[in-house]
């Protein structure tokens, strides 16, 4: 049988290097590989020409710390991988949408995003490619029985928050099954980014899931060093991971105070809103921008710091942290919040794997999947982070790794910043290589930010497939309301805390 291309991570092939096997074939290895630990990064479609595409797989070998590449070729229909390999589900039925290609097998094949194929003819359900679809439109599962009941929430939520379907099969208050229904923050920013890179490519990339704006920043950047062969500065790489970091606390500090909302616990929900802010108004330090945008460029950084930044960041990071810390402290020590956060909603490990669940989801079964350890890129060769895990996979586990991972991106940057490297934070970055791919993996907080180019003869993006952590996480909260009260559904999203536009891109 024919290998896969094994690769490390930010690195460029040759396509013509990436190996073209049997439908039979590549079954055989995803399959293989997920159940020997490896997890499916990304899995997608490109066409060769009207009546054909190529489904590229790329699969993440934790334990070599590589990166494994191969692909087949389809015409309008092939076996799914999914009854053997359950964490292709979402990405089989995003090849089904997309391109009107069937997985025969496949057991609950449906839209994901709710967008017309991208081919002619007909779809994978037999509708005119030129559809209208509207979001959230489709027959949903149903539990039938006595006092069996539906409770649908959204796709308008209370507050200013994004729109998303969660459609409940309930007996009395207990939680049979949960379908969730996305695709109403579908901008189409992966059509946008073909032909490119372009002056639009970062902006789309910054934007597609705002509260992850560095971390898909520092993927777009590193696929475009690899494509052009460019080696970024040492200070240019502590100050990406700092600023990383920094995304990192924000985002942590905020979500264990929205899970203090969720249950009515008022002193930590108040104080991590402002402490998130602390943290986000740290980042505009760096330039200007509380998200992190307008930081990282191909090549390096547009902003550099100087001896007064860096010790005005040190001493808003030690203010932040000891704030940070009493506000947890009472989270940890208090039995009734403790009493709403153990054992519920709990993912088993053998699930998280059976999903391909990453980031925080993951590290709370008990699992370190984390590309900062596993697949290290930029100063992460060199300054290793230890990986935080917990194995009750419940919200408390949720939370909790949340808690070590504060301490540990906080002890991070200031080690950064006590040793920072001198030097420039530039360097030009030339035309990218043609007829070629690249895939870059970063670990945002939410988890591993997957971004995969492929180039046409003249270097520009064929395609460019984007998978966002939300993308692997959305089924393990519909997995962790199983059987659980319909009133605890508020606190389980919020432990997960996904993104529903990083999701639609």
């Amino acid at each position: 049988m024919t290998a896969a291309l094994s690769m490390h991570n930010g690195q460029t092939v040759a396509l013509a290097d990436v190996p073209v096997l049997s439908v039979a074939e590549l079954r055989d290895h995803v399959i293989r590989a997920a159940g020997a630990g490896a997890r499916l990064g990304a899995f997608f479609g490109n066409p060769l020409d009207a009546s054909s595409l190529r489904l590229f797989a790329i699969l993440v070998d934790g334990f070599s710390g590589n990166l494994l590449v191969l692909a087949t070729d389809v015409a309008d229909r092939y076996p799914a991988l999914t009854p053997d390999c359950p964490q292709a589900h979402w990405f089989e039925r995003e090849i089904a949408e997309q391109w009107g290609v069937r997985p025969l097998g496949h057991p609950w094949l449906k839209p994901i995003r709710f967008h017309r194929s991208y081919r002619a003819g007909e779809d994978a359900w037999g509708r005119p490619a030129d559809a209208a679809l509207l979001p959230g439109v489709t027959d949903f599962f149903q539990v039938a029985g006595e006092e069996v009941h539906e409770v649908a929430v959204g796709p308008v939520h209370a507050g200013i928050i994004e729109p998303g379907h969660f459609r409940f099969q309930c007996h009395g208050e207990e939680v049979l099954h949960l379908e969730i229904s996305l695709g109403f923050q579908h901008r189409g920013v992966e059509s946008g980014l073909l032909g490119g890179p372009d002056k639009r490519s970062l902006h789309f990339i910054e934007t597609l899931a705002g509260d992850t704006s560095v971390a898909h920043a520092i993927a777009y950047s590193e696929i475009l060093e690899s494509l052009g062969g460019v080696t970024v500065t040492a200070r240019a790489q502590s100050l990406r991971g700092i600023a990383l970091e920094l995304e990192r606390l924000a985002n942590h500090t905020g979500d264990l105070g929205a899970l203090a909302t969720d249950i009515g616990f008022l002193p930590t929900s108040s104080y991590c809103g402002r402490i998130r802010g602390d943290f986000l108004n740290t980042t505009a330090l760096l330039c200007g921008n509380r998200f992190g945008r307008s930081l990282i460029r191909p090549g390096g950084l547009w902003f550099d710091v100087d001896g007064a930044q860096v010790s005005q960041i040190l001493e808003r990071l030690e203010a932040a942290e000891r704030e940070v810390t009493n506000a947890a402290d009472l989270l940890w020590n208090t039995s009734s919040v403790m009493a709403r956060f153990e054992e519920t909603g709990p993912v088993s490990v053998d699930t998280c794997r059976d999903l391909g669940l990453v980031g925080v989801a993951a590290r709370a079964c008990g699992l370190e999947r984390d590309c900062r350890y596993e697949l290290p890129s930029g100063i992460f060769r060199f300054a290793q982070i230890p990986v935080s895990t917990w194995d009750t996979g419940d919200v408390f586990a949720r939370a909790y790794v949340r808690w070590l991972e504060i301490k540990r991106s906080a002890a991070f940057i200031r080690d950064q910043l006590g040793t920072l490297p001198a030097g420039h934070i530039h360097s030009p970055v030339p035309e990218t290589a043609p007829s070629s791919l690249s895939v870059s993996l970063v670990e945002g907080w939410r988890g591993e930010v997957c971004h995969v180019a492929i180039t046409d003869k003249g270097g520009r993006f064929a395609r460019y497939k984007v998978v966002d952590p939300s993308f692997h996480n959305w089924m393990g909260l519909a997995i962790a309301l199983r059987n659980q009260q319909i009133a605890d559904f508020p606190l389980c999203n919020k432990s997960f805390n996904l993104s529903y536009c990083g999701h639609d891109l």
